[in-house]
């Protein structure tokens, strides 16, 4: 099934897509298809091992089922001093 999805990145990952946002059309039925899908788009350096995904402004498990109109943030880790 095909969905529209909003996606926001951050830290490493906004800089290697070259935006902070975008909205695009899927089969990612969860965040992890849809990190892969993006992934490889990309170029994206990061394992999905490495980040956190929140889905609709919560943290959640990378298996969970996508619905149209989900807004996904994919989060790195962040260095920090």
């Amino acid at each position: 099934m095909t969905r529209t999805v909003h996606i926001q990145y951050f830290a490493v990952l906004r800089e290697q897509a070259r935006r902070g946002q975008e909205t695009r059309q899927s089969n990612a039925a969860t965040p992890t298809e849809l990190y892969e899908e993006v992934r490889q788009e990309h170029g994206f350096s990061l394992p999905r091992t490495m980040l956190r995904v929140a889905v609709n402004d919560e943290f959640c498990d990378w298996s969970v089922p996508l619905q149209p109109g989900d807004t996904v943030v994919f989060i790195p880790p962040v260095a920090g001093g």
